[in-house]
């Protein structure tokens, strides 16, 4: 169960982070940043491929860690880490809402990410259940 929920948290994890490589591209960010503001685009790019990279490789180590690692704290400190921050991603999509302009994508995203939220801690408490 744990592999199975892990590695659909994962998968998903490793998409919204591919997603957001093409995500300034797609919704065109840099429109609503004066052309004279080179610092800011160049730190809104900077700050978009880091955060895309990160949630890439974190999903592909926990797809590592779940089926390769037989230390159990490592996957008990890398589905604690995933689980804060999809429960950082859910409390912002509830407080500062993504996709308002569309009810079906603001609480599509809502539901995605609850889902994803809830692979996560389903197997932590999993694994923190076995001795």
């Amino acid at each position: 169960m744990v592999k199975l929920l892990t590695s659909f948290a994962s998968v998903a994890t490793i998409g919204f982070g591919a997603w957001h490589f093409f995500v300034p591209m797609k919704w065109n960010w840099y429109k609503y940043i004066a052309p004279e503001a080179t610092e800011l685009i160049v730190a809104v790019r900077a700050i978009n491929v880091f955060f895309s990279l990160c949630m890439v490789l974190i999903g592909l180590a926990n797809i590592i860690f779940v089926y390769a690692s037989r230390d159990r704290l490592t996957l008990i400190v890398m589905l604690s880490l995933s689980s804060i921050l999809w429960a950082s991603r859910c409390a912002m999509q509830i407080i500062y809402p993504q996709g308002s302009m569309n009810p079906w994508l603001q609480y599509g995203m809502l539901i995605a990410f609850i889902t994803i939220l809830l692979c996560y801690v389903i197997s932590l408490i999993h694994v923190l259940s076995i001795r």
